[in-house]
């Protein structure tokens, strides 16, 4: 088992106020990542924000593998906190030509046509690759994700950052979505790049990792002996059964 190392990143959008998973910072953090493991396929970041995202697009790994310069990915959230009114946003309210929504993105209607959901502490959200999609302010979430940081904004809310329109509507798909998930007993999100269940340890629980394959383990609230909030741990492939105790929230994520 090993604990992978956190990478604070600073954003505008980001907060200071990071507690109960870390303390407090001087400086605004938008992401942690974890990192640690060559060539882990999946990435695991927790996401602060006290302003809207830019709204934006990933590519598939279809695209990917033509344009060599950029990699696919498909991603999930899991709601952490929300702040009373906190939305996240994907797809569009109704379905739209790649013409109208350059029109919107270079206008900033672009965020009236979105569908926004309404997210609330426990919400899963599931955002394919190609998806048009964005985080509003006032939210703390965890994200698994393909390991690709590749973002092709549409529109940024007149911040001095680059859009990428032809790259953008090059990859989107333009119609609705619908991007919350509803609980499968403990399984929270599943694809073909992973799966993620939800663990509640209270007192002492034999954790069995996926046969033959490489598990995360995302402590997401309370500690125990082994982790504890605002950890990620990597079990390798074949590791053995063993006890977590403690009172704590995990999420299990796994390749299928």
């Amino acid at each position: 088992m090993t604990r992978l190392t956190p990478s604070f990143r600073e954003k505008v959008w980001g907060s200071t106020h990071l507690a109960p998973l870390y303390p407090n910072s001087a400086s605004k953090i938008g992401e942690v990542w974890f990192e640690g493991i060559p060539n882990l396929p999946l990435l695991v970041k927790f996401l602060f924000t006290t302003e809207k995202l830019s709204v934006q697009v990933h590519p598939n790994d279809e695209y990917a593998r033509i344009h060599h310069d950029c990699r696919g990915k498909t991603e999930m959230w899991h709601v952490l906190a929300a702040e009373p009114g906190a939305k996240i946003a994907a797809g569009f309210r109704q379905a739209l030509s790649p013409v109208q929504v350059r029109e919107a993105a270079l206008s900033g209607e672009i965020e009236g046509l979105l569908q926004w959901f309404d997210a609330a502490p426990g919400d899963t959200f599931f955002i394919p690759a190609g998806t048009v999609h964005a985080i509003g302010a006032g939210l703390a979430l965890c994200e698994i994700q393909q390991h690709s940081d590749v973002t092709y904004r549409l529109y940024d809310y007149g911040r001095p950052r680059e859009l990428h329109l032809d790259q953008a509507l090059a990859v989107s798909d333009f119609g609705p979505y619908p991007a919350r998930q509803q609980p499968r007993g403990n399984l929270l999100a599943s694809c073909e790049y992973f799966e993620v269940e939800r663990l509640s340890v209270n007192g002492s629980v034999h954790h069995t990792p996926p046969s033959g394959r490489f598990e995360l383990l995302i402590a997401i609230e309370g500690s125990g002996e082994l982790i504890r909030a605002g950890e990620v741990w990597y079990i390798e492939p074949g590791a053995s059964a063993f006890d977590l105790t403690g009172n704590l929230t995990l999420l299990s994520v796994f390749r299928p």
